[in-house]
């Protein structure tokens, strides 16, 4: 609690701020700003990030299966690829587009597409696979489900973060939390039902069945959260003052097609550098993550559970790392920055624990590394994008998160990319 109380502290800052913004502006609402009551919106928020980041961690944690199905595709590798290009260019789509619709409607179709791309695995299981190996046109509808998950991913996560940067920062801080919460969850699920199981083709099929229907149901509570979330007082506060912001600027500069470019234009020249930081922490991470952890490196003690482990390690550390934020925020975006070029370095460092002496090669670096990466990747992330919403005005803010997400996406597509020079 003692987090969230800091937090609490936070939006006490901000909302003396905005009270005596209303004093001086009259599109303001002059009234108190209502209650977190018992932090639900906080969980909302929170929740929300775990849930629409779940289908992506869900497909390739459950490596084990997939590979073990079909055992010549380079598995994680091409969901990476078909994920990131896919929820890329519907990205573009929306950014451009992001003035002509509703986050709200946004959010609900991706979380609806979200459950269907996760009810295809169990069901082409149980009408098709059926536990058979080699099956490949089965992993061509995977990976068409994979691709349906980057669409939701484009639809959710832009309007998502789109819609939290308009509120105080202790709400974006839940949502990039959440987003490391979802790796946390998915691999312990995983570590879970892998245990529960024998470890044979029939208990691989049996779990991997069970992660999936666990991961629907959490997404079913993410849409019963979300369509809860407009109604709350503390939300419906902050809805209001965009309303009014951004009704203030229609009267005074219209709504025409050039204004609207020329407004996006500005928002991406206001956050370009934490945008671009962004951007190469993802490429970084995603050039490493997840394919390099489960197809380069082996273990002979650890066997099929090595890169269930060198995940989760990965995931717990990027919440850490997240969450690092409540308690310590840089301020400093050029350190911010700085930090994020410097992790270059974990390029000729994961190299070294394929080529380099034979201490290096063992399992102990690999999971320090690995360790590290989610570290760096959760605080960095955490702190530019919380950032970069308050460098434009209260309207812009849902545009500027929107194209903060659309940098990290293309740094996830260029990093799926790079992911493929190591087997090269």
């Amino acid at each position: 609690m003692g987090l969230i109380d800091a937090q609490n502290e936070e939006m006490d800052s901000e909302s003396s701020v905005l009270l005596l913004s209303a004093a001086t502006n009259p599109t303001i609402p002059s009234q108190k700003i209502p209650n977190d009551s018992f932090h639900f919106a906080y969980i909302i928020y929170f929740t929300m990030g775990l849930g629409f980041l779940l289908p992506w961690n869900a497909f390739i944690t459950a490596v084990d299966y997939f590979s073990y199905l079909y055992p010549d595709a380079s598995v994680d590798r091409i969901f990476a690829v078909s994920y990131m290009l896919v929820g890329l260019v519907f990205l573009l789509i929306i950014v451009y587009y992001a003035h002509k619709s509703d986050a709200y409607v946004r959010i609900n179709v991706g979380l609806v597409l979200f459950v269907v791309s996760l009810l295809v695995i169990p069901v082409m299981d149980a009408v098709y696979i059926k536990g058979r190996v080699g099956l490949y046109d089965g992993f061509y509808v995977t990976v068409g489900a994979v691709s349906l998950s980057g669409v939701a991913d484009a639809l959710v996560q832009g309007g998502l973060i789109g819609s939290a940067g308009e509120l105080p920062e202790r709400y974006m801080q839940a949502v990039v939390a959440g987003t490391a919460g979802s790796g946390v969850l998915v691999s312990f699920l995983r570590i879970l039902t892998k245990s529960v199981y024998a470890q044979d083709a029939s208990g691989l099929r049996k779990s991997s069945n069970l992660y999936f229907a666990v991961g629907i149901v959490i997404l079913v509570i993410c849409v019963i959260f979300h369509n809860v979330a407009h109604k709350l007082p503390v939300i419906r506060y902050y809805t209001q003052l965009k309303i009014q912001a951004v009704n203030l600027e229609k009267e005074e500069r219209g709504l025409t097609e050039s204004v609207w470019r020329s407004t996006l234009m500005d928002t991406v020249g206001r956050v370009k550098w934490y945008g671009f930081g962004v951007l190469i922490i993802y490429v970084v991470t995603l050039s490493i993550f997840p394919g390099y952890i489960t197809e380069d490196v082996h273990s002979e003690v650890l066997k099929d559970w090595y890169p269930i482990f060198l995940i989760t390690g990965y995931n717990v550390f990027d919440l850490v790392g997240k969450s690092l934020t409540a308690v310590y925020m840089l301020e400093n975006a050029k350190v911010a920055i700085g930090g994020c070029i410097a992790r270059l370095l974990f390029f000729p460092l994961f190299l070294g624990c394929l080529h380099g002496p034979k201490f290096f090669r063992t399992e102990i670096p690999v999971t320090v590394l690995t360790c590290l990466l989610g570290l760096t990747n959760g605080y960095l992330t955490s702190v530019l994008m919380i950032l970069a919403p308050k460098v434009v005005p209260l309207q812009h803010a849902e545009v500027a998160g929107i194209v903060m997400v659309l940098f990290m996406v293309v740094g996830l597509a260029i990093g799926s990319i790079l992911s493929w020079f190591w087997v090269i």
